[in-house]
């Protein structure tokens, strides 16, 4: 299992995207929405790792200011093929970049991260379903309802994820 350090959404985009994961349900398609666990909530993903030091999060808060960055939600983007995963691009703006730059400069030696998380490779999102097969892509786009439509809102702060433990902490 892996561990994560994310970004959170405020309130008002958190529940636009769990809206639409809800409609991605309603329509008989796979969501984000069928994960019950509290832990579960929309995010940006920012280092992901096999594992992470412990203690780390003392070293974040000392250089990553808490304060909220904007953040937009533009389209949906599709990742894979025949089991792909359905996201709202987060469209990048310096100060989102700068603190995935940041978030990245403190775990860069951790065991495990995939090349497409480095600076230059990532694309930030937030997943609206996993493992949608190709021939319900169109109909799980439809069903998001998001064709045009951004949503703008902040960050909420960052957390901590250990897959392996299924816990999650705030870090700022």
């Amino acid at each position: 299992m892996v561990q994560s350090v994310e970004l959170l959404l405020d309130a008002r985009l958190d529940a636009a995207v769990r809206a639409e994961w809800a409609a991605l349900l309603s329509a008989g398609l796979d969501s984000q929405a069928r994960i019950r666990a509290e832990s579960n909530r929309p995010h940006i993903t920012l280092v992901v790792a096999q594992s992470i030091p412990p203690g780390i999060e003392g070293v974040m808060r000392e250089r990553i200011d808490g304060t909220p960055i904007p953040v937009r939600l533009g389209g949906v983007v599709v990742f894979g093929d025949r089991h792909a995963t359905l996201a709202r691009l987060v469209v990048p703006s310096a100060a989102l970049l700068e603190l995935h730059a940041s978030v990245f400069d403190l775990l860069a030696q951790c065991p495990g991260i995939p090349r497409h998380i480095r600076p230059g490779e990532w694309t930030p999102h937030v997943t609206l379903a996993r493992r949608v097969s190709a021939s319900r892509i169109g109909a799980a786009i439809v069903a998001t309802g998001a064709g045009g439509r951004d949503l703008s809102g902040t960050s909420a702060g960052i957390r901590r994820w250990d897959g392996r433990a299924k816990h999650e902490w705030r870090v700022v």
